[in-house]
């Protein structure tokens, strides 16, 4: 097992690419703390990894209030005593709008969630990392770090790309410690995120783009899955990465090379 004795936080552990890599983690013997805002689905996703002959705990919080987040952390060392890995994976598309239709309301939640809500996480979780080392992995996006070209993105985008400069900041500032900090950067996943986009007069702005058969060129135009992204978020929580650290790494299936 690649993470025995080893625990770690999930956050938005709910659905989607957080709850594949939650039952993977526990899988391959990691305890795994489920963080999410929705009770129900936390709760499916703990039974699912307890009765699989794993061990979890339902977290509900949200990611962007400060002491919710510390007292998530708490939890976990008073559950188990350690933290080792944290995927900082929940987030939220937010609004999609032409930039001066995007009301300082919108662009303030969406930066809040994404960039702050990662900066928390991570904060509360340092101090137990530091005690014996440990992976953090952050999920970004191909939207403002490859791709641009989904108008209207811009407050998702911009989060997105803070976070590749967090990224690097924080593994440098963690090095020492043996915390090692990487950053994913998927592209079109099939998960529920994209039904949760409110998108609002976007028609005007788009520019035309014509692609060839496919936007996706190593799945001929097929999204990728949860799966396929939580074996690359579990090579970068195990030993197997254990020289890589301050690296953005892309899982599109090239579709981010196609447009930019």
């Amino acid at each position: 097992m690649l993470l025995a004795n080893k625990v770690a936080l999930v956050t938005g552990a709910g659905s989607g690419i957080a709850k594949a890599t939650a039952k993977l983690f526990a899988k391959e013997g990691a305890k795994v703390a489920a963080l999410g805002h929705t009770k129900d689905e936390l709760e499916e996703t703990v039974t699912e990894i307890n009765n699989n002959n794993g061990e979890a705990i339902p977290l509900v919080a949200d990611i962007s209030n400060p002491e919710q987040m510390q007292q998530a952390t708490q939890a976990i060392i008073d559950q188990w005593g350690r933290l080792d890995i944290v995927f900082a994976n929940a987030g939220i598309n937010g609004v999609w709008a032409p930039i001066e239709e995007l009301t300082p309301e919108d662009w303030n939640k969406t930066i809040t969630v994404n960039l702050t809500g990662t900066f928390l996480t991570v904060k509360y979780a340092v101090p137990y990392l530091k005690k014996q080392g440990g992976s953090v992995i952050i999920t970004s996006s191909i939207n403002g770090t490859r791709t641009f070209s989904n108008t209207g993105a811009t407050a998702y985008s911009c989060t997105k790309a803070a976070q590749v400069a967090f990224t690097k900041m924080v593994a440098l500032e963690l090095a020492k410690h043996r915390v090692r900090v990487n950053v994913i950067c998927p592209g079109a996943i099939a998960t529920n995120i994209d039904e949760n986009t409110d998108r609002q007069d976007l028609e005007q702005i788009q520019e035309p783009v014509e692609f060839p058969e496919g936007e996706i060129p190593l799945t001929n135009g097929k999204p990728g899955t949860s799966e396929q992204v939580a074996q690359l978020v579990l090579f970068l929580a195990s030993d197997a990465s254990s020289h890589i650290t301050g690296t953005e790494v892309w899982i599109d299936g090239g579709e981010s090379l196609l447009k930019a």
